[in-house]
C-alpha cells in the first residue's frame, strides 16, 4: 500500500492516552515498544483507520522508539493502513483454496460492481477491495475479512447482500 501525503489530524485525545498507557502497562518498564502492535491498533481506531507518517512518528516518540521501528512494522501488516481507505474494506483471502474455489472471480466481479480496481476506495469512500494473505480459515473457502469478522462460502449473490447491507449501515466492523 503506498504512503499518503494527505494530512491527518493528530489526535492523542486523553482517553486514547490513557488506553495507550494501559496497553504500555502490561510490558517492563523498558520494553515499551513490546506494546508497538495493539498500540498502532488503537491509535489507527482512533485516526479514521490508518496512519500517516505524522500519526507513525508520534507513536514512536510515546514508545521512545526511533520512527523507523514504527515504519517497518507499519509496512509489514497489511493490516495497517498508510493512506485513507473506504469504510468497507473486503479483505479478499488469496492463497491456494481461496483461488481453486474462485476467489479472484469474485474479486473482479466485486470490483466491477463498485466501479474500483482493486486498492482503490469507491468515490463515495464507502468500499475497497483488497487481496490479502492467508486468513486461516481454509475450510470455508471462498471467503474474506470485513472489519473484524469473517464472511464465509462467499458467491455472488452473497457479495450482493454484503454490498447492500453496507449500503444500508447493517454490517458491524468491529468487535468492541
Amino acid at each position: 500500500m503506498e504512503r499518503s501525503h494527505i494530512k491527518q489530524e493528530i489526535n492523542i485525545t486523553e482517553p486514547l492516552m490513557a488506553r495507550i498507557n494501559e496497553l504500555i502497562s502490561h510490558y517492563p518498564a523498558d520494553k515499551k515498544k513490546s506494546a508497538l502492535l495493539p498500540v498502532l491498533h488503537e491509535v489507527q481506531d482512533a485516526h479514521d483507520n490508518w496512519l500517516s507518517i505524522e500519526l507513525q512518528n508520534k507513536v514512536a516518540e510515546i514508545l521512545e522508539i526511533l520512527p523507523i521501528e514504527v515504519y517497518e512494522v507499519v509496512t509489514f501488516y497489511t493490516m495497517f493502513n498508510q493512506r485513507p481507505i473506504g469504510k468497507y474494506m473486503f479483505e479478499f483471502c488469496q492463497t491456494a483454496a481461496c483461488c481453486q474455489n474462485g476467489v479472484e472471480d469474485l474479486m473482479d466481479y466485486t470490483c466491477s460492481k463498485l466501479g474500483v480496481g482493486i486498492g482503490e476506495p469507491t468515490a463515495d469512500g464507502l468500499f475497497e477491495v483488497r487481496g490479502v494473505e492467508c486468513l486461516g480459515a481454509c475450510g470455508y473457502a471462498p471467503m474474506m475479512q470485513l472489519g473484524d469478522f469473517y464472511q464465509e462460502h462467499l458467491t455472488k449473490e452473497k457479495v450482493d447482500q454484503l454490498i447492500a447491507d453496507c449500503k444500508d449501515g447493517k454490517i458491524t466492523l468491529h468487535d468492541k
